[in-house]
């Protein structure tokens, strides 16, 4: 997972995977869904992302996976 944030237009975009989306669905004013053509997710745009979130926030966290509880579920 990747995020980008571009201040000059309040834009954040969450990258979830490395597909090429072919497809948007918008969930919200100014919240968008980038989906695979088989409906598969890769990508959160949100415009006037300032106004939604905490922009600071969003960029300082840090995730961490225990991936013996990722193999389990993906079994």
């Amino acid at each position: 997972m990747k995020v980008y944030y571009d201040d000059e237009v309040d834009a954040l975009y969450i990258k979830l995977g490395e597909q090429t989306p072919e497809g948007v669905k918008e969930i919200s004013e100014s919240v968008n869904l980038d989906l695979t053509s088989d409906g598969k997710l890769v990508g959160i745009e949100i415009l006037k992302a300032s106004s939604k979130i905490d922009i600071q926030t969003i960029l300082s966290y840090t995730l961490e996976l225990d991936k013996n509880l990722l193999k389990q579920n993906v079994a």
